[in-house]
């Protein structure tokens, strides 16, 4: 663990995945259920998250089922997807302490630019599905479309914040956030996939994301010095 250094007056980052963190959902899987394929992306994005599939091409192949889907109809699916319990209070407590926020997400523009707004997040990156004639197409093109995607965006993004790796904190739950997990000063995953466990310094399990508040006020030098991996847990 690079523990970042929390009692400084210098800037600092924490970087949120979306799909399963910031908001109570997989994008791609609200998506799937309004074009009726909803059962093979589940599939595919269960093999992807798991780590069990390329997160490039379990992509390519999900967004490919969504082809011939109207526009209208995907920002209707999308807009009804709920931010997750504790998301506003937690992204105002992180900017009251003076941080930088960004969310990096391999979802996609249509979810991503609203959640962004709605909690005020500093930087949004995200994917764009492409449309003709009022449809998608079924490809997609982005910055977060690649296995290490998330951490070429976020070495990008600590140099445009000039921070360091160390100073920032990252939440997410999924095999490609793992990437990030292993440069970021500390790591908190949040009702994660197995697979990312071993990269965290922290894992919840709770369906809130107000849970993340006390440690990221636990986060000093002594805790730093002394932290193993921790879980917390619902019970």
């Amino acid at each position: 663990m690079n523990c970042p250094i929390h009692n400084s007056t210098e800037n600092k980052l924490i970087v949120f995945d979306m799909d399963s963190t910031l908001i109570d959902a997989e994008t791609i899987d609200e998506l799937a259920r309004a074009a009726g394929v909803v059962s093979k992306v589940e599939e595919i994005t269960k093999r992807a998250m798991y780590g069990d599939l390329d997160f490039e091409q379990a992509l390519a192949e999900r967004v490919r089922l969504l082809k011939g889907l109207p526009l209208e109809t995907a920002l209707d699916a999308v807009n009804q997807i709920n931010l997750m319990p504790g998301a506003a209070e937690l992204v105002l407590y992180v900017k009251n302490r003076g941080y930088k926020t960004a969310m990096i997400s391999g979802g996609f523009t249509i979810a991503a630019e609203r959640v962004g707004k709605t909690l005020g997040i500093d930087f949004v990156v995200s994917n764009e599905l492409l449309v003709e004639d009022g449809c998608l197409t079924g490809e997609v093109v982005g910055p977060v479309t690649q296995s290490d995607s998330k951490a070429k965006v976020f070495e990008e993004l600590a140099r445009l914040y000039n921070v360091r790796p160390e100073q920032c904190v990252v939440v997410g739950d999924g095999a490609n956030d793992a990437c990030i997990f292993e440069v970021a000063g500390f790591s908190i995953a949040f009702n994660p996939k197995p697979i990312l466990r071993e990269y965290a310094d922290v894992v919840i399990t709770i369906k809130d994301l107000r849970a993340v508040i006390p440690v990221l006020e636990s986060l000093s030098y002594q805790f730093c010095n002394q932290a193993q991996h921790v879980d917390i847990e619902h019970y």
